[in-house]
């Protein structure tokens, strides 16, 4: 009797363009645990124990192939001291930014790890997955490239001022960027993470030309995944990716985000080979189907890049809204084992 697959081997097949015995599925479920267990958000992410017993479960509850290490976004700025805004049923936010000119950037000093509290919960989420799990999953580590981080350093509007006005400055504050991001990287990849996503929302056209992004964004992620002793998976947050992924996958990494505006099938004929694809469920719209939009949704984005392997399915921007139906999880996981496994 042939010995089950787990998701771990599952993911692995996937990501080499290979086809295994069904198309891998992450829900990338961070704050939705909160939801599980009737929690409200901050009390909820405030203990490690919450963060992996629900990640076992859900797990189990919608045969996910995935654990995810990922809390929220605004952690890197609460590592530094900044405020953190907790809603009862929406992704914990950054406050007021911490850095308020540009002035400041030169005594800005990157957070410690071992010195912050919140850090050290994710290292600790990420120890107990694995000593708990047996190996059977890849447990996802997160972190915000250095060329996005800004937006919540400095606020949206102050950081494009930083771009395109100070590059004296913008330097300096990526290099302090980059050697937080590749050491609470690699934290997290030591504690037991097996792959990490980099999120860069930034660098997708739908945010700044492809031009800039290949002064900025795209050099500083050639310089900073090398360094991160893991796989990675680039994640643009919705944003789109199809313009840029041929200097994506100039970075070394194995993945790369779809957006929900972009067509699968195209996504497949340009990176085939070269770039394994995560997506492009809407998470938006997730909240609104019906369980047969669901299962249409799934074997459409099957139909069109599951061939050859190099797909994953999961939503586009890397969490699956508070509000979304149960129901509707489940009828994506079920439609990925009908329609997923590569009949002919």
């Amino acid at each position: 009797m042939n010995q089950e697959i787990t998701s771990l081997e599952r993911v692995l097949t996937a990501l080499s363009h290979k086809e295994p015995d069904r198309v891998p599925l992450f829900l990338l479920l961070s704050l939705y645990g909160a939801k599980e267990m009737d929690l409200n958000v901050k009390n909820y992410f405030a203990n490690p124990d919450n963060v992996v017993k629900t990640q076992q479960y859900m797990k189990k509850k919608y045969a996910n192939d995935c654990y995810y290490s990922f809390y929220y976004a605004a952690i890197e700025v609460e590592a530094c001291g900044g405020e953190v805004i907790f809603g009862d049923c929406c992704p914990p936010n950054s406050g007021e930014p911490l850095i308020k000119n540009a002035a400041q950037i030169s005594a800005f000093t990157p957070p410690k790890i071992n010195d912050s509290a919140c850090l050290l919960k994710v290292l600790e989420t990420i120890r107990q997955l694995k000593n708990n799990t047996n190996n059977d999953a890849p447990i996802i580590g997160v972190v915000m490239s250095p060329f996005s981080l800004p937006v919540m350093q400095l606020g949206f509007d102050k950081y494009i001022e930083l771009i395109y006005e100070q590059p004296v400055l913008f330097d300096e504050l990526m290099k302090k960027n980059t050697e937080f991001c590749v050491e609470w990287a690699n934290a997290q990849l030591a504690s037991g993470a097996t792959a990490i996503c980099y999120f860069d929302p930034v660098s997708s056209p739908t945010i700044i030309p492809r031009e800039l992004y290949i002064k900025t964004g795209f050099k500083i992620a050639k310089n900073v995944i090398p360094q991160i002793k893991g796989p990675t998976a680039t994640h643009l947050a919705s944003g789109l990716a199809l313009p840029v992924a041929d200097k994506i996958a100039e970075t070394g990494t194995l993945a790369i985000s779809i957006s929900q505006a972009e067509n699968m099938k195209d996504a497949k004929n340009i990176c085939a080979g070269r770039l394994s694809l995560i997506g492009n469920l809407n998470g938006i719209e997730m909240v609104n189907w019906s369980e047969g939009e669901a299962e249409t949704t799934v074997k459409t984005i099957i139909e069109m890049a599951a061939s050859g392997g190099g797909l994953i399915i999961s939503d586009c921007h890397g969490e699956i809204p508070y509000q979304v139906k149960s129901e509707t999880l489940l009828a994506i996981s079920e439609a990925v084992n009908k329609w997923g496994t590569y009949k002919k």
